[in-house]
């Protein structure tokens, strides 16, 4: 005799979970690089967008920003958005 039935699998919670996880990365990593812009007449804060999954930092100084060039963000922006990637990858893929 066979007996049929339907397996609960421990695996696609987590895949689901880690689904939703990334699917919001785009927009925290976005936060983070405008929390990180600096401020002074609010060109740059305000040409920085989120197009789909790409941060377009559109204003002619955002290298110079981004290098430290401002004493606003001497990490510039890139660096503590890709460190708050990394963390947030960590706790998706290893933290589960």
């Amino acid at each position: 005799m066979v007996k049929v039935g339907l397996v609960r699998d421990g695996i696609t919670p987590d895949l689901t979970a880690a689904q939703r996880d990334l699917r919001r990365l785009p927009e925290g990593a976005y936060k983070i690089f405008r929390s990180h812009t600096p401020i002074r007449t609010g060109k740059a804060r305000r040409n920085t967008t989120l197009r789909d999954t790409v941060i377009d930092a559109n204003y002619d100084y955002a290298t110079r920003l981004d290098s430290g060039w401002s004493n606003q963000a001497p990490d510039g922006m890139t660096k503590p958005t890709n460190d708050y990637i990394r963390r947030t990858l960590d706790k998706i893929f290893v933290g589960r």
